[in-house]
C-alpha cells in the first residue's frame, strides 16, 4: 500500500527540529528539514488520530532564508537538523521555540526569554562524540529517521583532532564494539571510548598516540592505552573526567555558562549552597568558592570520583554519592542558593516536594529540555517563586537542541 502524499505550507519551527504545518483535515503534521513558510511535498510516516509526522519529498517553494548545508548526509543523518539557516535564522528559532514551549507548557503569556547567547564557534565545537557501529564495525550515526544506521564520511561538528582521528580507527569487521566514543581535552590529548558485549577488551589499532578504554556491558572498564581520565580547563580551574563521566561537550560555551551563573547568584561566605546532578564538579568547583557550605548529590561513581578529586582544595563542599530524590528530602538544613542540572527528564516528583519544603531563596535550573523545564517551573512558581529569567545558550549549533538557564527567586 502507497503511502500517503501531500503538498502542505509549512507554518513555525517546533521543538525537536521539524517544522509544523496542516493536512487537509487540519491535523498538525510534522516534518523535518524544512522551513517555515515553504511548500512541499510530503509523504506520510506515522498516522495518528490528532496529529501526523511526514517526510519531505519534494521542495516545491523554497523559504528565502534557506541555505545549502555544509554536509552531504544532511537530510539523512539525525545529527543536525538546522545546517539549512545561516547561524543567526537558527539563533532566532531557537528563542522562538523557547517562547512557545514556556507559553505553552508553563502557562506563561510573556515568559522573560533573555538573548541567546551564541556559540564562538558555530561549526566544529564539540569535545566528544560519539559513533554507532554498522554490521562491518563502519561508524556511523542514526538515520534520521531513528530506524536504521547511517555510515558516515564526514561530520562538521567535532573539533579537528577528532575529525583527523576517527576515520584511521580500525576494529575489525568481527568486532563486538557497538560505541566508539572519541573525547579531546583542553591539551589535545584525545580518548577513545569503545564499548561492547565481550568482557574481553578488543584489537584495536590507531598511528597516534591516544588514550583508549574499554567499557563491557557488565564489567569493569579496561584501561587499553595511556590514561583512563582527560583534563579540562575551564576558567581558571582544571577539571578531571573519567571516561565514564558526564561532562560539557562545548568547552567554550560550559564557561560562558559558570560566568553566567557567578555574575546573577547572590553567593557569599554566609550562603548555604545545595547542587543536585553535580557531575564532575564543574559548577560546584566555582560556587565552592564563594560560599560558606556546599552540599553537593550525584548518582554516578564515576563522575562522584572526579568530583572528589576536582574539589580536594575545599573542606566546605559534602558529596552524597546518591538519587538527588533519595538525599534532598531528608535534609532539613537551611538553603539559600539550589542549582540543578537535571538529564533530559527533569526533576522527579520527590526533588519538587523537597524543594516545597526547603523553600530556598534563590534556585538555579540548567536544562537541556526546555519542554521539562517548562512543565518544572511552572511547579515550582506554584510553590512561591517568581520566574526571573530563561538564558537560551547554544551550545549545539546545527541542532535543535536548547540548553538554558532559568534564574528563580522566592517570593517573600
Amino acid at each position: 500500500m502507497m503511502a500517503e502524499t501531500f503538498q502542505i505550507e509549512m507554518e513555525k519551527m517546533v521543538y525537536g527540529g521539524e517544522c509544523l504545518g496542516r493536512l487537509p483535515d487540519g491535523r498538525a503534521v510534522f516534518v523535518p528539514f524544512v522551513l517555515p513558510g515553504e511548500i512541499v511535498k510530503v509523504t506520510i510516516v506515522e498516522d495518528k488520530k490528532r496529529y501526523a509526522r511526514a517526510w519531505p519529498i519534494e521542495l516545491i517553494e523554497a523559504s528565502p532564508d534557506r541555505i545549502a548545508p555544509r554536509c552531504i548526509h544532511f537530510g539523512e543523518c539525525g545529527g543536525c537538523q538546522y545546517q539549512n539557516l545561516n547561524y543567526a535564522n537558527q539563533l532566532a528559532a531557537k528563542e522562538l521555540i523557547m517562547r512557545d514551549q514556556f507559553q505553552r507548557i508553563a502557562k506563561i503569556e510573556e515568559p522573560p526569554i533573555q538573548p541567546i547567547v551564541p556559540s564562538p564557534t558555530p561549526w566544529n565545537y564539540r569535545n566528544y562524540v560519539q559513533f554507532h557501529l554498522g554490521e562491518n564495525a563502519e561508524l556511523g550515526y542514526i538515520h534520521a529517521d531513528g530506524q536504521h544506521l547511517l555510515p558516515i564520511q564526514e561530520c562538521h561538528l567535532p573539533q579537528d583532532p577528532i575529525n583527523e582521528l576517527w576515520p584511521q580507527v580500525e576494529l575489525g569487521a568481527d568486532t563486538d564494539v557497538f560505541k566508539l566514543g572519541i573525547r579531546l581535552d583542553t591539551y589535545d590529548s584525545l580518548m577513545l571510548i569503545m564499548e561492547g558485549e565481550d568482557p574481553k577488551a578488543p584489537e584495536f589499532s590507531v598511528d597516534i598516540p591516544v588514550s583508549a578504554v574499554y567499557i563491557p556491558v557488565d564489567a569493569r572498564l579496561t584501561v587499553m592505552a595511556g590514561e583512563d581520565h582527560l583534563i579540562y580547563k575551564i576558567m581558571d580551574r582544571h577539571f578531571q573526567v573519567s571516561a565514564r563521566s558526564f561532562f560539557q561537550v562545548n568547552t567554550a560555551m560550559a564557561e560562558k555558562m559558570v560566568q553566567f551563573l557567578m555574575d546573577h547568584l547572590e553567593l557569599t561566605k554566609a550562603t548555604q549552597a545545595i547542587e543536585l546532578y553535580a557531575g564532575a564538579g564543574l559548577f560546584s568547583a566555582f560556587l565552592a568558592e564563594k560560599v560558606g557550605l556546599l552540599t553537593a548529590i550525584e548518582s554516578s561513581g564515576s563522575s562522584s570520583h572526579d568530583f572528589i578529586t576536582n574539589l580536594e582544595d575545599f573542606d566546605n563542599v559534602i558529596l552524597y554519592e546518591a538519587e538527588a530524590e533519595d538525599v534532598l528530602p531528608t535534609l532539613n538544613t537551611q538553603i539559600d542558593v539550589l542549582l540543578a542540572d537535571p538529564p533530559r527528564a527533569g526533576l522527579a516528583p520527590e526533588v519538587h516536594d523537597a524543594i516545597g519544603q526547603l523553600l530556598p531563596s534563590q534556585i538555579a535550573y540548567i536544562s537541556c529540555d526546555p519542554a521539562t523545564l517548562a512543565r518544572d517551573v511552572r511547579k515550582i512558581i506554584e510553590k512561591g517563586y517568581l520566574l526571573e529569567s530563561v538564558t537560551p545558550f547554544d551550545l549545539f549549533p546545527q541542532t535543535s537542541h536548547i540548553e538554558s538557564i532559568v534564574l528563580m527567586s522566592r517570593v517573600e
